[in-house]
């Protein structure tokens, strides 16, 4: 009974087996709900194509900080469009990349406002990037009023501090496999701290797969490793993380189990 909160399933790693991926999820894994990212004009299309086939994957549609430069009016309109899709529930991921030196951090600050704005607009939570940008992110969270919205902290690498400023903003947590990876520390920390009721479990696959499958191609299956490294660190039982943590996915998504 798990939700593997963010997927990237359309990623051409996956194209000689996706379906198979998609099946071990659910037969071996217990894999029940997947949330699809779409987050440039192709992977937007394939993200729809897979949530329109599959009945238990969802998308969310936005526009990565990476590719702020190539993002047109003409884009912004259609994310906006698509937020009325009825597998759509959330808009992302979007934010601030400082990592990765292909937009100006000044396009990507006027972009991540303006996917702000369009959350906020069609009333779908957010899906945060962030990477090595805490404190630009968190600022542009609070000036945009972003908890009108809330979302999740995609692939969570802040620590307690920042931790602290975007459960304020009305953010959820997501964590992957970096929890448990044995330099994992922070993300550890993170894992123990986090109310219950505020904790997504997530892969980023075909990224950042967890131990023992580090360096590997990372697979949506792979949340239960996720979800045991947790359970294991909070004194929970597999079932009582899973159980929480979808509870948690639907509530933000506005998902139920009924559709």
């Amino acid at each position: 009974m798990l939700f593997d909160t963010h997927t990237h399933l359309n990623d051409p790693k996956f194209d000689e087996d996706r379906e198979q991926v998609i099946e071990r999820a659910r037969e071996e894994y217990g894999v029940k709900y997947i949330l699809n990212v779409g987050f440039n004009r192709e992977t937007i299309f394939q993200t729809l194509k897979l949530a329109e086939e599959y009945p238990f994957i969802y998308a969310s549609v936005g526009w990565h900080p990476t590719d702020a430069t190539d993002c047109t009016e003409e884009d912004l309109a259609w994310i906006r469009s698509l937020a009325a899709h009825p597998k759509v529930v959330a808009i992302g991921e979007i934010g601030l990349d400082y990592y990765w030196n292909t937009a100006p951090k000044e396009e990507q600050a006027v972009l991540f406002r303006r996917q702000i704005a369009i959350a906020k607009e069609t009333g779908l939570p957010i899906i945060v990037h962030n990477r090595d940008a805490n404190d630009d992110v968190v600022r542009i969270l609070k000036e945009e009023h972003a908890e009108e919205v809330g979302g999740v902290m995609h692939c969570f690498s802040g620590d307690l501090t920042v931790m602290e400023e975007c459960l304020e903003l009305d953010f959820m947590i997501g964590l992957g496999g970096p929890v448990t990876f044995k330099n994992g520390k922070l993300a550890q920390e993170i894992a123990a701290h986090v109310p219950l009721d505020r904790l997504l479990l997530e892969t980023d696959c075909p990224y950042l797969a967890p131990h023992p499958y580090r360096g590997k191609r990372n697979e949506t299956g792979y949340v239960r490793l996720v979800a045991e490294k947790i359970a294991g660190i909070r004194g929970l039982s597999l079932e009582e993380l899973a159980q929480a943590t979808m509870q948690n996915a639907f509530r933000l998504f506005g998902i139920s189990e009924e559709n």
